[in-house]
């Protein structure tokens, strides 16, 4: 059946899609960043081993569809300029001649390469990757699949990202950008272009992986049975879009060179723009959103990813009185509300974060999250508050040591984020680190920013600095408050001596 919708007005509208670990979800913008329809759907994330986190991958796709179908309800879908798409990043798939998954694809919270990048991790592989051997790149659970699962490698006819998979099923074109395709850590970052002496290290061929093209170009249309499926008008272009960490840095509108972007999602994010390439320990280096420059990434897999665990874990047993004297079980504004009143420090309880092992910058996949000064004083909510500030104390380990290998200075953050929106842990962010937190009015930044591309690429934006300009927006700061900043001084002190001192007991 051929869609019968015509065109009725300017085509002012941009269709971004955030593929992420939880769900997907469709974001209507206008020119001017406001979003104005959306549609979302979520998919399961399956562990099926102790450290190992895997997706169906057709659930990308109907998950994708079905939210592009919502979100376009209640618009005029006829004034949609473009599809995007932005994505999780470092998850992959392995695919057979038909485009059928292979088996279930590897998020990139898996922690199944610890040996992997023990064996072929180095200063080489750094440095034509800007990935710093760690468990979250692609390459090294490819490498554990040539040794594991050779099989599964030997029969793929096709090896991509997120967006690869996605994009060839708008478009048929098995095709990713740069700044997408970056995040498997396969790609030479001087030439962007698929490294062969990498491939050789994951077990699979140049040929296997997507073709590369510039972020925010035009890769294709819509065939009229996928515009039909999605409720588009046929021959909608499809636009190159780039990772869900580019595209947030992207959508904050950062550009200051005091400034990081920071995004508090189920990983946390830390971004501070380059235009030359630095690579080093302290962070990891990726592409751009337009990939013409670089960020410099600091990051940990336990973001919002952290709070949720708690609360699914603990919360039926973290009883809260109700108005009526019975008991209900505490959500996260009620564990928020108490554990506000808590004085900062937890009366001596402080949590290591690394339930998903340590990143930036100690990069070791065998780290393990701790708590430690447990007394009788303490309650659920001490435990979920000091989850909060061992994140925190996080960011300050990590912002400091990009100042020290860079020599910048960071006065602020533009923050986004699921994260972001809570007063408290703002707060807390801000009063921990000793630096401003502007919270963007967008909660959507990574769809702003992948919209802010499609912009550009179909002239509703003539370049990127007009989009920013015209689409990102503030509408909240948090300001260190300077009876707290002494007091967190001294705890983070004791806190940057924790994982030193645990270090030799989590080695297996």
């Amino acid at each position: 059946m051929e869609s019968d919708k015509t065109v009725t007005g300017a085509r002012d509208l941009l269709l971004a899609v955030d593929c992420s670990t939880s769900g997907a979800k469709a974001v209507v913008f206008t020119a001017d960043g406001h979003s104005v329809s959306s549609g979302k759907q979520s998919f399961d994330l399956q562990r099926p081993a102790p450290g190992r986190h895997e997706q169906n991958a057709d659930d990308w796709w109907s998950a994708t569809s079905a939210a592009i179908a919502r979100a376009g309800t209640d618009i005029d879908t006829t004034r949609i300029a473009a599809v995007v798409v932005t994505h999780q990043r470092e998850t992959f798939v392995c695919l057979d001649d038909h485009g059928r998954p292979i088996r279930p694809a590897i998020v990139w919270a898996d922690g199944r390469s610890v040996p992997q990048v023990t064996q072929y991790g180095s200063d080489e592989t750094h440095r034509i990757s800007g990935r710093v051997p760690d468990i979250t790149p692609s390459i090294f659970k490819l490498a554990w699949l040539k040794e594991h699962e050779p099989e599964t490698l030997s029969r793929s006819a096709r090896i991509g990202d997120v967006s690869a998979f996605l994009n060839a099923k708008l478009t048929g074109r098995w095709v990713t950008s740069a700044s997408s395709g970056d995040s498997m850590g396969l790609m030479d970052l001087s030439t962007q272009r698929w490294s062969e002496p990498l491939c050789a290290i994951a077990g699979v061929l140049p040929s296997q992986l997507p073709e590369i093209v510039a972020p925010g170009s035009v890769i294709g249309s819509l065939a009229p049975e996928t515009a039909e499926l999605l409720g588009l008008q046929r021959g909608t272009p499809v636009v190159a879009g780039a990772g869900d960490g580019q595209c947030a840095a992207l959508g904050t509108g950062l550009s200051e060179p005091d400034a990081m972007y920071l995004n508090v999602g189920t990983a946390l994010v830390a971004g501070y723009a380059s235009p030359d390439y630095l690579w080093s320990r302290r962070y990891r280096t990726v592409l751009d959103a337009p990939g013409d420059g670089y960020l410099l990434e600091t990051f940990t897999q336990s973001g919002t990813y952290l709070v949720s665990w708690f609360v699914n874990r603990f919360s039926p047993s973290l009883m809260a009185e109700n108005s009526t004297g019975g008991c209900e079980v505490a959500d996260e504004q009620d564990l928020e509300e108490r554990a506000a009143v808590i004085a900062p420090g937890c009366e001596g309880l402080v949590a290591l974060p690394y339930w998903n092992g340590a990143q930036t910058p100690y990069w070791d996949g065998d780290a393990r999250g701790a708590v430690i000064g447990w007394s009788g004083v303490h309650t659920g909510a001490h435990l979920y508050r000091a989850l909060l500030e061992g994140i925190a104390f996080e960011i300050r380990l990590q912002i400091d040591g990009v100042e020290a290998d860079t020599g910048v200075q960071v006065t602020h953050f533009l923050t986004t984020g699921g994260g972001s929106r809570s007063a408290m842990w703002s707060q807390l962010i801000a009063d921990v680190t000793g630096r401003r937190l502007e919270v963007c009015a967008e909660s959507e930044t990574t769809a702003l920013g992948a919209a802010m591309l499609a912009a550009c690429a179909t002239g509703v934006h003539p370049d990127l600095a007009t989009a920013a300009q015209k689409m990102a927006r503030t509408e909240r700061t948090f300001s260190p408050r300077p009876e707290l900043t002494d007091t967190y001084e001294s705890l983070y002190q004791r806190y940057a001596t924790l994982y030193p001192s645990l270090r030799t007991l989590f080695q297996p």
